[in-house]
């Protein structure tokens, strides 16, 4: 029976499909405990892997700051020190546990267990989340087996498979696995003439997306044939919520949701562009207003938000222009049936609801080669 090591994350972009993929392996017959899952031992991947029914490693290290400044300069020198000690063990472990295939879904923590499996000489999986291949995937790129892309790429050893989501939305959209899944619906609930506009920018949120969204509220105070659902975020939650005035618009606040519930609920989604906000909104067919981060990782969330518009199923608006008048001006044609209908089959035509399973298929073709 082949074993096979997942390895990436630090955060929860990365954490949050690895476990997807090692849940589509159980499905596919390999035992739980014939799968690893090596992550860091800071951010969020202790909270996420922990109570998984998988063995897991959390090993030290942290991300490079991309700065010049003396503060930087020296976290930098910590996480070397940190990354180095993970090189170590990412080698004992590919040579003491001997994996059939090693998996990598990027991110700083997956490095060493990719460089271990390159020094013992174990087959690599690369897993492309974003349209931009990061940092970590770029050193080991010339030694992967293969590699499941979230995007076309003319690598003939690329197998494009999307980018796992999360099965409780598959299941919300598509009824899966076999039952009905009933949809919920909004409270209070929304007429039929009225367009659900879905602001979402991340658990902590972004303060630029955040503002602009609440000025676009009072741009439209006066309205009632939209309904307005802004998710905070915590950092950001209490400050927007003390500028709510009371107008005609149905404007709801919220700091945290079940964006599983939320995204088929939604006409037009307003986020920035990470790999799996792209890939939960082509799952669903949300047509989108991306406002990528900026200076991000390998500037992969413009790369996914270019990708996104070359096929018409979204509209990209640079952080640095992002306001109320340039969300308004973007919004109004997606207020027309016919135009949001073309731009939500774009936007669905991006979607793999079944990318787990997909990427578990190759692994298991791989490990056992």
């Amino acid at each position: 029976m082949p074993r096979v090591i997942l390895a990436g994350g630090g955060t929860g972009g990365h954490s949050y499909p690895m476990l997807a993929i090692a849940d589509a392996l159980v499905q596919a017959g390999l035992p739980a405990h014939n799968i690893r899952l090596v992550g860091s031992s800071r951010g969020e991947d202790r909270r996420i892997l922990s109570d998984s029914p998988f063995r897991v490693s959390l090993w030290p290290g942290r991300g490079i700051r991309r700065s010049a400044s003396l503060g930087a300069i020296f976290a930098n020198a910590r996480a070397l020190v940190g990354i180095t000690g993970a090189f170590a063990l990412g080698v004992v472990t590919a040579l003491t546990w001997r994996p059939s295939v090693v998996v990598s879904v990027g991110g700083y923590a997956s490095l060493p267990m990719s460089i271990g499996a390159v020094i013992t000489r174990r087959p690599l999986i690369l897993v492309e989340l974003d349209a931009a291949t990061g940092l970590a995937h770029r050193l080991v790129l010339p030694f992967a087996t293969k590699r499941c892309t979230a995007f076309e790429d003319a690598d003939p050893r690329a197998i494009v498979t999307g980018a796992p989501v999360r099965q409780e939305l598959v299941e919300n959209v598509l009824g899966e696995p076999i039952g009905e899944v009933p949809l919920p619906t909004l409270t209070p609930p929304v007429a039929d003439s009225q367009t659900v506009i879905l602001a979402m920018t991340g658990s902590l949120g972004a303060r630029s997306v955040n503002d602009a969204v609440a000025e676009l509220a009072r741009l439209w105070r006066d309205r009632r044939d939209v309904v307005l659902i802004q998710v905070t975020g915590r950092r950001d939650f209490v400050r927007i919520k003390e500028q709510t005035e009371s107008a005609a618009l149905d404007y709801r606040i919220v700091e945290f949701a079940d964006m599983t519930i939320l995204w088929p609920l939604a006409d037009v989604a307003i986020c920035r562009a990470g790999a799996t906000t792209v890939a939960e909104l082509g799952v669903v067919g949300v047509p989108a207003i991306l406002v990528p981060l900026p200076n991000s990782p390998s500037n992969h969330q413009v790369e996914n938000a270019r990708a996104v518009a070359a096929v018409g199923a979204g509209i990209v608006i640079d952080d640095s222009l992002v306001s109320g008048a340039s969300l308004a001006a973007s919004l109004e044609p997606l207020l027309q049936s016919d135009r949001r209908t073309e731009m939500a089959s774009a936007m669905k035509s991006l979607g793999r609801p079944h990318a787990a399973h997909d990427i578990a298929t190759v692994v298991l073709e791989v490990a056992t080669l």
